[in-house]
């Protein structure tokens, strides 16, 4: 990081120069005053979320600015998409050291700026902070779906078929590379796999179409399997992964060889959508994954018990040491 708090203005120019930019929706009154309005359109229902990501935790002190932006603005997008929301926009709170000056800010700012643009959202407001620890970022955010067609974790039934977007364990890998594994691999793979855990791809455009489809969703955050594990308690039923079917990149396999499959199913940070749906409703989801342009694996099924279990292609238990993230 570049500077210090030597060259920081103070915190209401601060806020000036690189947020209020950002708060491009009227109800923002440009973070004017101390709160913001929104209303979600008509037949419609907001949706919240929040989550925080820390220096040390979730990025390095030495990711560049924008992709800490970027990562801590999508993991929150993702959460809003699996659950059927097209996002509106976000809250913002920033604790930051001494040590980070201007430049890191202005990328940081940059970063947030950019992917508004992507997504169509806006800042709505927030909060600027010094502290002694690392620096942390906390984004409320928020969309809209019609009143009750929200995609939960609990509607999984036994019958169901189970599917993941993209490909899963690349965030892992970009993590395992970044702590000085990889050595061997092609750049090319290296830096893929660095990207995904750097700045992590919600899928906006598929999400808004599981609703009426999927009978359960979540966001990939704490590992496949650790994640299912919300939706087999919840809705009572064991969940299958078959291992043999996850959609893994080429890079991972490069990283992790016979290992791919395990890594990924308990990796972390993976941001993709793991849902269940109806067999009957095959052809719907592929139709969807087609009209959004996004890869949707199907990777094993729902059964009545309880729990969830990677098996191998013989159907046998796969034995593992974990299955996820966990922060205590």
């Amino acid at each position: 990081m570049t500077n210090s708090s030597s060259d920081r203005p103070g915190e209401f120019e601060l806020i000036a120069e690189l947020f209020a930019p950002l708060a491009t929706d009227p109800g923002a009154f440009g973070l004017k005053d101390d709160a913001a309005v929104i209303a979600p359109p008509a037949g419609h229902e907001l949706v919240l979320k929040t989550d925080a990501i820390v220096e040390g935790v979730h990025f390095f002190a030495d990711d560049p600015a924008d992709t800490v932006a970027r990562k801590a603005l999508r993991v929150n997008l993702s959460d809003l998409t699996a659950k059927g929301a097209v996002p509106l926009g976000y809250l913002l709170a920033l604790s930051i050291p001494s040590r980070v000056g201007m430049d890191w800010l202005r990328g940081f700012a940059e970063g947030l700026r950019e992917d508004q643009a992507a997504f169509g959202i806006s800042l709505f407001g927030g909060d600027t902070t010094s502290t002694p620890g690392p620096i942390s970022i906390a984004i409320s955010a928020f969309g809209h779906l019609p009143v009750g067609s929200i995609v939960r974790r609990s509607g999984a039934n036994p019958g169901d078929l189970l599917y993941v977007s993209g490909t899963i364990g690349d965030s892992g890998g970009g993590l395992a590379c970044l702590k000085g594994e990889g050595g061997s691999l092609s750049k090319e793979h290296r830096e893929f796999l660095i990207r995904r855990f750097r700045v992590p791809e919600p899928r906006v455009a598929m999400g808004p179409a599981l609703r009426g489809i999927s009978s359960a969703s979540l966001d990939v955050s704490d590992g496949l399997l650790a994640d299912l594990g919300h939706i087999a308690e919840v809705s009572r039923v064991r969940i299958v992964v078959e291992a043999a079917r996850l959609p893994l990149s080429p890079a991972l396999r490069a990283l992790k060889g016979a290992q791919a499959a395990v890594f990924a199913a308990t990796g972390g940070d993976d941001y993709e959508i793991a849902f269940t749906a109806p067999a009957e409703c095959r052809r719907q989801v592929a139709e969807l994954a087609k009209q959004s342009g996004t890869a949707v694996t199907e990777i094993g099924r729902v059964e009545m018990g309880q729990g969830v279990v990677l098996v191998d292609v013989a159907g046998r238990e796969i034995p593992l040491a974990r299955k996820g993230f966990t922060h205590f």
